[in-house]
């Protein structure tokens, strides 16, 4: 505290005076961090409920802002486990499709675990129609569809199909490819 606003001298007042004005400088003290103590305080909890504020309106505005998948591209809202079967011919000779295609650090829900041409599709909750497509397979296992050929012929479970990479696998369908 500034003692010349008191008009008089430290060394000109009693012990006591001294004694009281110190006690007086030291409580002003004390209030001053009090109070800086007390805007710090504020200043975090406000930080924190805009931050807080802030994440659930933006995870509000996702939700709020995503085109509605129409209800016709869902194959199933509980996940699924189904195990199509491929097999792949070219110039009529049996190709191997390699085991453990989609399993690594991560386990993608299209995998094989053999060379049987089973492929495993095991998803856990909501599954559209993109995601058991053929072509999707042949992307996790780094194949072009075209690859093995530029001639292709498809049939599902011995009948014809002209769907290709486009076809929608399901459980227990044998799928064969024919490349010349």
């Amino acid at each position: 505290m500034d003692q010349s606003n008191n008009n008089v001298q430290p060394e000109h007042l009693a012990r006591k005076e001294r004694k009281e004005l110190r006690r007086q400088e030291r409580d002003e003290e004390k209030q001053k961090l009090a109070r800086q103590r007390t805007t710090k305080r504020i200043t975090k909890i406000a930080l924190g409920v805009i931050i807080i504020a802030g994440s659930i309106g933006m995870f509000v505005w996702y939700i709020a802002s995503r085109p509605p998948v129409p209800e016709g591209e869902f194959i199933s809202r509980r996940g699924l486990h189904w195990h199509p079967e491929l097999a792949i011919f070219v110039d009529g000779e049996k190709q191997e499709i390699p085991a453990n295609i989609g399993i690594g650090v991560t386990h993608n829900p299209i995998h094989t675990h053999d060379t049987s041409g089973v492929i495993h599709l095991e998803f856990q909750g909501m599954v559209r129609q993109d995601d058991v497509g053929l072509g999707r397979f042949f992307e996790l296992w780094g194949k072009n569809f075209m690859e093995f050929g530029s001639l292709v012929r498809m049939t599902v479970d011995g009948e014809e199909n002209t769907e290709l990479e486009n076809y929608k696998m399901k459980d227990g369908k044998k799928i064969e490819l024919r490349y010349e």
